[in-house]
């Protein structure tokens, strides 16, 4: 049995002994409130019938008696009304009428009366009578009736019980009609309301098993009503979740591809160049002269196959907080300055002028050398993409922190290159995969994770074919900002020539 028919089923089984247990609550509420009003109605016959029949004999008021006649008019009226009663004097003698139904009172039915309190009786089985008859079980009333403080009479007026039992037994089988309709109405309504959960919970099962075998296009309707509606929405959410990181799963692997074709025909082309020298100098086909410009190529060669891989391992570190940053006080105007000396024959072989705009007292808090490779990396990446035109880098203060301006007059860059600049593989450039750096497409990539490491932002504005802008901003030393922990790693980012 499903979960939700299980749960209908206990439901209804505690909606059904709820209702049983008022059902028989009520019935013996019924059967008391019943007494109850029978008791009373007596009690009112016989104060109308002691009202109607006193007679006071003489002037002094102290002997009284009843009219017969007005008895026995009170008898007709109040048989048809399956009311009988009968009349006692002091004595426990029968006054009024000789055939009555009731018997003796008994000496501690008496002794109440006597006290002038009430008794009610109820016989539930049938008594012999002194005239030989059988009296039915009955519901009765004794009441005591005082003339001038003197107890006069006593009225035992009672009813059939079978009469008051059968109006009982009439309003509990009106109870058990309801309480069985209230029953059969609950399971239909139970039924009906478990269907439909199971319908929406069926719906959401046969989605989920989609998003399973790959479908994360699907969406169900959620009109946000009830926890089921709020775990539809919650299923949306995670489909959207899911399309987005597949979707960026597949834009990753296509530029992993991308950077693994580039980075083998990067290392293939020094790899063919050194392998070529080395033969040639193996079996002296080298002139002597040209030797030390061969060794010169072979050099560089190398060096570019040192930077692609240290590219690869370092971005690794970075982004795996396996390196330790030793932030500490300096002046960044030194750094910037050094940056201009080092890119410098770059900047003259892209026929570029490199501008510092920067105080000489910048207070910065950072890592020294990797502050050093992040202004570097960007710098040397706006000499790539400029060509006769201007690179400027400015540094100036701001609250609390130190903001660092690197803006170049080239090609720029369009919105959609903008939003994956900081991506690693990523290039903006395709052209330039091929480029005399030996470009990877991982330097901003290096650089925005260091950027962030400093617990700094970094961001980028750009217009196509008028020049690009990035903007490093690094915080000062909070109270109680803690040094990363751990042991420093004795790799280092290398920077020669400019280059990460």
């Amino acid at each position: 049995m499903k979960m939700i028919y299980q749960q209908m089923l206990g439901f209804f089984m505690v909606i059904a002994f709820t209702i049983l247990l008022l059902g028989f609550s009520f019935a013996r509420m019924t059967k008391s409130f019943v007494y109850d009003s029978t008791w009373q109605r007596l009690e009112k016959c016989s104060d109308s019938l002691i009202q109607q029949s006193l007679i006071v004999n003489d002037k002094s008021e102290s002997n009284v008696s009843f009219n017969t006649q007005t008895l026995k008019t009170s008898e007709s009226l109040l048989e048809n009304q399956s009311v009988h009663f009968t009349l006692f004097n002091l004595k426990n003698q029968v006054i009024f009428p000789n055939n009555g139904l009731s018997t003796k009172i008994t000496k501690k039915d008496w002794e109440h009366l006597k006290r002038d309190q009430i008794v009610r009786k109820v016989s539930s089985r049938s008594a012999k009578l002194e005239n030989g008859q059988t009296r039915p079980a009955m519901i009765e009333v004794l009441k005591p009736y005082y003339y001038k403080k003197k107890l006069v009479a006593a009225v035992v007026a009672g009813s059939f019980i079978s009469d008051v039992n059968s109006n009982v037994d009439k309003i509990n089988r009106n109870l058990l009609t309801g309480l069985g309709i209230a029953l059969i109405m609950s399971m239909i309504v139970s039924f009906f309301i478990a269907s439909r959960l199971n319908r929406r919970v069926a719906k959401l099962r046969s989605a989920a098993n989609q998003v399973a075998n790959g479908n994360y296009d699907i969406r169900l309707p959620s009109k946000g009503r009830d926890e089921i509606d709020q775990l539809i929405g919650d299923f949306n959410h995670m489909t959207d979740s899911l399309q987005k990181a597949d979707q960026e799963i597949e834009r990753q692997e296509e530029r992993r591809q991308e950077f693994l074709a580039d980075a083998a025909h990067e290392m293939r082309t020094p790899l063919t160049t050194i392998s070529g020298i080395l033969e040639g100098i193996k079996y002296d086909v080298i002139p002597a002269e040209s030797r030390d410009q061969s060794l010169d190529l072979m050099t560089n060669e190398t060096q570019r196959l040192i930077r692609l891989v240290n590219e690869n391992l370092d971005y690794e570190k970075i982004r795996t907080n396996s390196i330790q940053l030793d932030r500490r006080h300096f002046n960044a105007y030194d750094v910037l300055s050094n940056v201009i000396e080092q890119l410098a024959n770059k900047a003259k072989d892209a026929k570029d002028e490199l501008i510092l705009h920067s105080p000489k007292d910048l207070p910065i808090y950072a890592d020294y050398d990797r502050f050093s490779q992040i202004v570097i990396n960007i710098t040397t990446n706006a000499l790539q993409f400029t060509e006769n035109g201007k690179v400027t880098i400015t540094g100036e203060r701001g609250y609390n922190e130190t903001i660092v301006r690197i803006a170049d007059t080239g090609i720029g860059m369009t919105e959609d290159q903008q939003k994956n600049i900081f991506e690693r593989y990523y290039k903006a450039d395709a052209s330039r995969r091929s480029g005399k750096y030996g470009e990877s497409g991982l330097g901003l990539a290096i650089v925005h994770q260091l950027v962030k490491q400093h617990g700094g932002k970094i961001s980028v504005s750009s217009k196509l074919n008028e020049g690009t802008t990035f903007t490093i901003i690094l915080p000062d030393e909070q109270q109680g900002d803690d040094k990363e922990s751990g042991t420093k790693q004795p790799d280092e980012i290398q920077t020669k020539d400019g280059e990460l």
